[in-house]
């Protein structure tokens, strides 16, 4: 069977992706990790009128034309007042964020003047609108500030406040069924009797899944027989847009989830050019979609970042999706690459290079922990000390 590259998959994975339906409003203050509905326009400029951006002086430029000029302070003007008209002569005393009377076309910073009683020594002559922030300067009222499709992060949702947007209209919560098949599998806390294995892709996948906001349905350790993944199956389709298996997606006599699938829906069983994660199915049950996992945790967890989560988003109606790696030095040897896209186990040092864990077997769940990406070798592209490769932040991956 020839094996699809990773580009191909991802490609693929992203063609059957069917965004939510269903809407609803929600508050703008609990709205971080949602995904916009409709784009957000501004009704008002930012900043509404000409401030200052410095605790300073305001002053008129004809009134400083040398270092020294002696100018009468007659009038404050804290945040939130609004000040009389600057005269000939005179000076205000104002606050960041204070409005900038009228007549006034600089601030001066406070550490650049020095006070005699009611005067203000000026000891520095100012450009035009030097220090100050100018009405609109950072979004103009009706320009649109967010666009449809934006996943709304601790930045997006202050920005929708700065413009006074009590609310947002976001896409509704993914639903996502889960469970694990392999009789060797036992949950921490339970006896590990000989053969057996925890379950750590169950607490990885949960963890992953609410990261990502979406409403799991944890449905467990499914038993390797036929009927109790049929079963599953059928259970994990009630109600649910996107349903995802960790295990059983070969085709060993006790791997029953492509049978399963088959039986129940239709499936497309993917070989992936990829290391760690080669096996990948993706299919339908019911209204929805499937995908299962290989069972070896590493395999788990790569896979999912790099192709799985791209097509939940998409699911979830992100307009962008795809990570794009960032180019960094290898502070490694990877001599022996084989015909598969590789994605290696690594953390950024100290001297801004990348070093390599030592151990990159898919069962070596401890380099996931240690490390801080991925860095990505492309099939039978040897890696050299010194040369740049691709490295993905778990960072921009996980959230």
């Amino acid at each position: 069977m020839s094996l699809l590259s990773f580009t191909e998959a991802r490609e693929a994975l992203l063609n059957h992706a069917k965004p939510v339906t269903g809407t609803e409003l929600v508050s703008t203050l609990t709205a971080a990790g949602r995904v916009l509905a409709e784009g957000v326009r501004s009704g008002v400029n930012v900043p509404p009128m000409d401030n200052s951006s410095m605790d300073g002086y305001a002053v008129r430029r004809a009134d400083v034309t040398a270092v020294g000029a002696r100018l009468r302070v007659a009038q404050r003007i804290p945040a939130g007042s609004v000040g009389r008209r600057l005269e000939p002569g005179t000076a205000a005393r104002i606050f960041t964020g204070a409005p900038v009377p009228e007549g006034c076309d600089a601030i001066v910073m406070q550490e650049l003047v020095e006070r005699d009683g009611d005067d203000a020594i000026i000891n520095h002559v100012p450009h035009e609108g030097e220090w100050i922030r100018r009405l609109g300067e950072d979004i103009m009222d009706g320009a649109e500030i967010l666009s449809h499709g934006t996943r709304l992060r601790a930045q997006e949702v202050g920005l929708a406040a700065s413009v006074g947007v009590p609310a947002v209209s976001v896409h509704r919560r993914l639903r996502v069924a889960i469970f694990f098949t392999g009789d060797e599998l036992v949950m921490p806390g339970e006896p590990l009797h000989e053969g057996a294995i925890y379950n750590s892709n169950r607490f990885v996948l949960n963890a992953l899944l609410s990261r990502m906001g979406c409403e799991v349905t944890d449905l467990g350790i499914v038993r390797d027989t036929l009927d109790e993944t049929r079963a599953a199956l059928r259970t994990a389709a009630q109600g649910h847009d996107v349903i995802i298996t960790s295990g059983g997606v070969s085709v060993g006599e006790e791997d029953h989830v492509k049978p399963a699938v088959e039986a129940e829906g239709s499936l497309d069983l993917w070989n992936i050019a990829i290391k760690p994660g080669k096996p990948l199915a993706y299919g339908t049950v019911g209204d929805a979609s499937f995908i299962g996992l290989p069972g070896n945790p590493v395999s788990t967890f790569v896979t999912f970042l790099l192709l799985v989560r791209p097509f939940l988003l998409r699911c979830q109606g992100v307009a962008d999706v795809l990570p794009r790696p960032i180019e960094l030095r290898a502070d490694f040897d990877w001599l022996k690459p084989i015909r598969r896209r590789e994605f290696l186990r690594v953390k950024v040092n100290g001297e801004g290079g990348l070093d390599l864990f030592p151990n990159q077997g898919s069962g070596v769940l401890t380099s996931t922990s240690w490390a801080d990406g991925l860095a990505e070798v492309a099939p039978e592209v040897p890696i050299r000390r010194g040369e740049s490769v691709g490295y993905y932040p778990f960072s921009e991956l996980i959230d």
